[in-house]
């Protein structure tokens, strides 16, 4: 099994051609597509699409050109996210990956276009893949449940509805499991079905996502309170003065960091019992996933 650094320098570049060539390909007007790979093209960290091409491999399975185009559906309905996420009305937020957001380069409804574009592009590319029908059919469902209003729209939702008043723990948990969790859990899960695994073993891998999404949220709280602009690459701070209910702030710094340690230990737990149920399943790359997310 190759090293995690390996695996991004060989993958992002060709899941960021997946994305490029399917934008320049199908979006007709020039100002809208400039918009779009604007935000595409503006960098990250790929986590979500990561996931699902390191579970892929992690099962010895051979990458092919329909696990880069799940993937790239998966990363532009991410972006879609961010650049909404960044919008006056939502957040309000002027940096981006170290980068203006999109709203401050093209205006508000051009921003909200190549968000809109970004969103039913992803689906337009499942439902043109190569994936087999009945996968298409299968990831098209667990994609827009989970980017949708069962997912991240609904936590999303959440998020700014607890602007306005003090979230529990629990109701804070909630929200992340959809505003954050759920298209970290359809990485998990679409990399399981397309290393065609067993129901158990996509199950274990959809409550491995489930703890790794809240440790990520977790991991982002703290960072807005204890990192600065140049490490995060946008604004700090923005949760206290959009009111914003945090693990920092019901837990206090150390409680954030215990419960986050404490999510971690469970996913990890959860990479073990994949092994053990299945043998050929390597766990190294997701293991240093893992590993990056950790507090200094």
């Amino acid at each position: 099994m190759i090293a995690f650094s390996q695996f991004q320098q060989q993958q992002i570049p060709l899941l960021e051609q997946e994305m490029t060539d399917f934008i320049d390909k199908y979006t007709a007007n020039a100002y809208l597509k400039e918009s779009m790979l604007y935000s595409v093209q503006s960098g990250g960290k790929r986590l979500r699409p990561l996931l699902l091409l390191a579970v892929v491999s992690s099962f010895d399975k051979k990458l092919e050109k329909k696990d880069f185009q799940a993937a790239a559906a998966l990363e532009m309905i991410h972006t879609y996210s961010l650049i909404h996420d960044d919008l006056p009305a939502m957040d309000d937020d002027d940096l981006r990956r170290g980068k203006p957001t999109n709203h401050k380069i093209y205006g508000d409804a051009h921003a909200i276009l190549a968000g809109d574009g970004l969103l039913t592009a992803a689906i337009q590319l499942l439902a043109l893949s190569q994936l087999a029908l009945d996968e298409k059919v299968l990831l098209i469902q667990l994609l827009t449940k989970a980017a949708g209003t069962e997912g991240m729209v609904s936590g999303q939702a959440g998020d700014l509805q607890g602007e306005s008043r003090s979230l529990t723990l629990e109701e804070l948990i909630e929200v992340h499991e959809r505003k954050t969790g759920a298209l970290i859990e359809f990485a998990l899960l679409a990399g399981g079905i397309l290393a065609e695994q067993t129901d158990a073993i996509v199950a274990l891998l959809g409550t491995f996502a489930q703890h790794l999404g809240l440790a990520f949220q977790i991991r982002d709280d703290l960072l807005d309170v204890t990192s600065s602009e140049e490490e995060l690459g946008k604004q700090v701070g923005r949760d206290e003065t959009l009111n914003k209910s945090t693990y920092p702030g019901l837990l206090g710094i150390e409680g954030a960091r215990k419960a986050f340690d404490e999510q971690m230990t469970l996913a990890n737990e959860q990479l073990e019992a994949i092994q053990k149920n299945n043998g050929d399943f390597q766990p190294e790359l997701l293991q240093e996933i893992l590993k990056q997310l950790e507090l200094q």
